[in-house]
């Protein structure tokens, strides 16, 4: 399956990337932190329907699942990511299974809220968000990590972002994820160190 607008051309004055995911705020999360470095293109927009898998128990095996896959599929470079908020009074959860911590079909709404009674009376409320980022260049698997350390607050607060950003706090700020804009967010976001990383190792091409 030939996708000819979803590859990474080294040879194009601007690289185009194949991103592995469904998640639309996140695709736009990645277009933003990139700005006109080069051209996200998601699933939905390269017109890949199917579901991806996570089936492992880190987001190191799961981000290279999701690559491996789509790279199965269609014989293209391209690049997934997979992040986990890791609570530390919690041992890491909900971790890998950040997004469906209430369950397979849950809301942010929901997960939001069984983190938050996990977390009832608790006064160590250390937290991080991880990312890890799996590229498949020319059939060779590439990683790389981003980490924002922080805290979770007692109650939701903002409307903006996604996932948990109305209760995390990064470190250096007094205002959730959900408190801020976009360019805001990008100078705590472990997605974009992540997604630096990854920038600047394709820059060095």
């Amino acid at each position: 399956m030939g996708l000819p607008a979803a590859i990474i051309s080294m040879s194009q004055k601007k690289i185009t990337l194949l991103f592995a995911t469904h998640n639309r705020h996140k695709a736009v999360e990645v277009s933003t932190i990139l700005k006109d470095r080069f051209v996200i293109i998601d699933l939905k927009q390269a017109g890949i329907t199917q579901s991806i898998p996570e089936p492992y128990d880190t987001l190191e095996k799961n981000a290279s699942a999701k690559s491996a896959a789509i790279f199965a599929l269609t014989g293209e470079n391209c690049f997934s990511e997979d992040s986990g908020l890791e609570v530390k009074a919690l041992k890491g959860a909900p971790g890998v299974h950040s997004a469906r911590y209430a369950g397979d079909d849950a809301t942010a709404e929901e997960n939001i809220s069984k983190l938050l009674h996990e977390l009832t009376n608790v006064d160590d409320r250390r937290a991080r968000f991880r990312t890890v980022i799996s590229l498949i260049l020319n059939n060779k698997e590439f990683q790389f990590e981003g980490i924002c350390e922080g805290r979770i607050t007692v109650q939701p607060q903002g409307d903006s972002g996604f996932g948990y950003d109305p209760v995390f706090v990064p470190d250096g700020s007094e205002k959730t994820f959900a408190l801020m804009t976009m360019e805001e967010k990008n100078v705590f976001s472990h997605r974009k160190k992540a997604m630096e990383k990854l920038a600047n190792f394709l820059e060095t091409l």
